[in-house]
């Protein structure tokens, strides 16, 4: 989960680093979509791991790719044309909160537990007073709903990828470079619709979108499918809440932005409300004198 937070908690900046250096949202969402399919398919050749070959699989993965790639992808840089990284990180931090909503809705969440809805609404206040969106222009516009929009499509993918894709025998990584081989092909159909534009980028430009492809797409994606097998839908929508936390640590460091006492504050908040959000119930394991014991009061009453 925190290198997962690492590689996406940068996405933010190298979309804005992308967008201000000639790419369209369309290309955007097409480059990062292409070479994080070439990633995962190298690494699944290189495990000798094969693709899906069922075409139900092949099905569920088209929604998926949509709901999961496409769509978000899109939706996050058409929006951060018009807002800038706080405000979206602050909105798409709001995807562990879908998920919960819609796990509860489905029957995969049922009564969650008052520590984990705690944790979960604790981190989403600590991501509102790391970015204090009421401080900020744009929270009400075009582009903030379409970063909203996105963050519900993600949690509508966790959902139906913990349902319909993990633990049905193919690995996490198959998975994963089938998913975005998939959506590399629906970015395509969207191309006419301002991706065909002639491209003046330049080396920043460059960088930013092969970064973003290759490490925030690629291996990202990989290590989010292993979490959604490993800790449910609903738990790997969680590193959503750390995503703001690690943008404001780069920027202090790369950038030297000053970290103010509400930024450490809203980081600690976050942290512990993910920590609560990873809470479970364990049964206690009887010790081996109990389970004597029981064993011989069993056979005593016998």
């Amino acid at each position: 989960m925190g290198v997962l937070a690492l590689l996406w908690g940068s996405g933010f900046l190298w979309i804005k680093l992308a967008l201000n250096n000639g790419l369209s949202p369309v290309q955007i969402t097409f480059t990062r979509c292409a070479l994080g399919a070439l990633v995962l398919a190298a690494l699944c050749f290189s495990a000798r791991q094969r693709l899906p070959r069922d075409r139900a699989t092949w099905g569920h993965l088209i929604v998926a790719a949509f709901f999961c790639n496409a769509l978000p992808f899109a939706l996050f840089s058409i929006g951060q044309q018009t807002v800038d990284s706080g405000v979206a990180g602050a909105l798409n931090a709001t995807t562990p909160l879908w998920s919960l909503l819609i796990g509860i809705a489905i029957g995969a969440e049922r009564g969650p537990h008052p520590v984990r809805l705690g944790g979960l609404l604790l981190g989403f206040a600590g991501t509102l007073l790391i970015f204090a969106p009421w401080q900020q222009s744009g929270l009400a516009s075009w582009g903030s709903l379409a970063i909203l929009a996105a963050a519900v499509s993600y949690a509508v993918a966790f959902a139906y990828m913990g349902r319909k894709l993990t633990g049905k025998g193919t690995a996490p990584i198959a998975l994963s470079a089938a998913q975005l081989l998939t959506a590399t092909g629906l970015s395509t159909l969207a191309l006419p619709a301002g991706g065909l534009q002639s491209v003046h980028i330049n080396l920043v430009g460059v960088t930013a979108v092969v970064v973003l492809g290759i490490f925030g797409t690629g291996f990202t994606f990989a290590l989010n499918y292993r979490l959604i097998a490993d800790e449910g839908a609903t738990g790997a929508a969680t590193v959503g809440y750390l995503l703001p936390v690690v943008s404001m640590a780069l920027g202090a460091i790369v950038l030297s932005e000053e970290l103010t006492d509400r930024v450490v504050a809203g980081m600690v908040v976050v942290l512990v409300g993910v920590g609560l959000t990873r809470w479970r119930k364990r049964t206690p394991v009887p010790s081996a004198e109990v389970t004597k014991e029981s064993s011989l009061s069993r056979q005593a009453a016998a």
